[in-house]
């Protein structure tokens, strides 16, 4: 393969071992890792790759799920990596606007962006680069209020065929041609290779109020949503499930964690819901106030959904919510969904697939929770009784992605991508118009 000059290039095994292994344990060969540092870098390196015909992955932070950002096993796809694409970080603080580079780590924004006043709304528990972001349209554990990275993504530079095009801007409100952005934005790379986009940035929060609250049973929690959605609007910022099993395997991978229920008894579920607002005025009531209020309101619905609430700081009731990845990671071979379905369906499939499972495949344990606000269900399966091979698996996704979208309507892939997990499920979820036009756009 020709390499660029100029360019910094790895070749070294050991050097190129970080790039080379995913997340999730998946690891790959490539014959070079390239890392440029300018747009103009990367379409020289793009042009350098076509040229030697040589395929290539674009990695980000590596911070995926699905295995898209590592190469496969053939030693044929180098890794064209934007870890070190950091040329632009352009604040315009009367336009709530920010034109970064694709290798900064979201971390990284908002620090910078706080000095100021504001932040990137989108809530995660890993630390991912911006250009991964926008490729795979992030949502996060905040879509209810902020919505996910389209919603807040202004314009974005691609490379493309050796070219570089320039899509958006910071201008809100433009209505002259078709928003080209938006096909590269949760395209996971598809159309072109993101190096630069252009973020709305919002203000930091003034206040918030949280509190872990345990229902009644499942379908209570849909009542308890849509009661908060009705009383207290959009000062409604999260509203996450989390099951028993992933908040006990996050107890026990972090022992440091706080255990606020009574007893250290864990409930078979528990919610995470928020209030937050960017202001605080004189004359605004509290919103620990507010929050306890509209609780209490529901103790007295027909329905009776509420069984408990636990109120707390912020922080401590979101570290149990953020530890439940590497919880669950930790406590098995996992075998990991992405799902996504409209919001009353949630609960009916887990219930559905959770008994499903227990006859079917009475081995997988269930530890999933999700965003239920906007319909997302992070469906994890830990196999209790020994190592997963790769049939055992294949069998275990096709089952339960059948369920998800032929029996409930769902999406395979709510907000991590396609990669090489999922590529299969595309063409039988997709019409075959629908495959063509991917094919022919790209």
């Amino acid at each position: 393969m020709m390499l660029p000059e100029g360019i910094k290039v790895i070749t070294a095994p050991a050097e190129m071992a970080a790039y080379l292994r995913g997340v999730r344990g998946e690891i790959g060969t490539s014959p070079a890792v390239l890392l440029p540092e300018t747009t103009e870098e990367v379409v020289q390196c793009m042009r350098h790759l076509q040229t030697a015909d040589t395929p290539f992955v674009a990695q980000s932070g590596n911070t995926g799920l699905v295995g898209a950002s590592v190469p496969d096993d053939t030693g044929t796809q180098a890794v064209l990596s934007l870890s070190r694409l950091r040329e632009t970080f352009d604040l315009d603080v009367a336009n709530r606007s920010l034109r970064v580079s694709a290798g900064f780590r979201l971390s990284e924004v908002n620090d910078c962006l706080a000095e100021h006043g504001l932040f990137f709304p989108i809530d995660l528990g890993s630390d991912p680069m911006i250009g991964g972001m926008v490729a795979t349209n992030t949502g996060g554990g905040r879509f209810l209020r902020y919505g996910d990275v389209r919603r807040n993504t202004l314009g974005l530079s691609v490379v493309s065929q050796g070219e570089v095009l320039r899509l958006g801007s910071p201008v809100r409100k433009d209505n002259t041609g078709p928003d080209w952005k938006q096909m590269h934005i949760g395209s996971c790379g598809w159309f072109g290779t993101i190096t630069e986009a252009i973020l709305n940035v919002e203000p930091v929060v003034a206040e918030q109020a949280t509190a872990l609250v345990v229902p009644s049973c499942d379908a209570a929690m849909l009542t308890l949503l849509r009661h908060l959605e009705l009383r207290v609007g959009p000062l409604l910022s999260a509203f996450e499930f989390m099951s028993r099993a992933s908040m006990a395997h996050s107890f026990d991978h972090a022992p440091s964690l706080k255990n606020p229920f009574a007893r250290g008894e864990i409930p078979e579920t528990a919610l995470l819901i928020e209030l937050s607002r960017p202001t605080k005025a004189p004359w605004d009531t509290p919103l620990d106030e507010v929050l306890e209020a509209v609780l209490s309101e529901a103790w007295e619905l027909p329905e009776a959904p509420l069984e408990d609430a636990l109120f707390g700081r912020p922080e401590e009731i979101w570290a149990l919510r953020h530890a439940l990845s590497e919880g669950v990671k930790a406590a098995g071979p996992l075998i990991a969904f992405d799902l996504g379905f409209t919001r009353d369906k949630v609960i009916a499939f887990r219930t559905e697939m959770t008994c499903k499972l227990a006859e079917d495949f009475p081995m997988m344990e269930v530890c999933d929770f999700g965003h239920l606000g906007d319909g997302g269900l992070h469906f994890n399966l830990v196999k209790t009784d020994g190592a997963v091979d790769g049939a055992f698996e294949q069998e275990l996704r096709d089952y339960v992605v059948d369920h998800a979208v032929t029996a409930f309507g769902g999406s395979f892939s709510a907000e991590h991508g396609i990669g090489p997990k999922n590529i299969r499920y595309l063409e039988k979820d997709r019409q075959a118009g629908v495959i063509q036009h991917f094919r022919a756009a790209r």
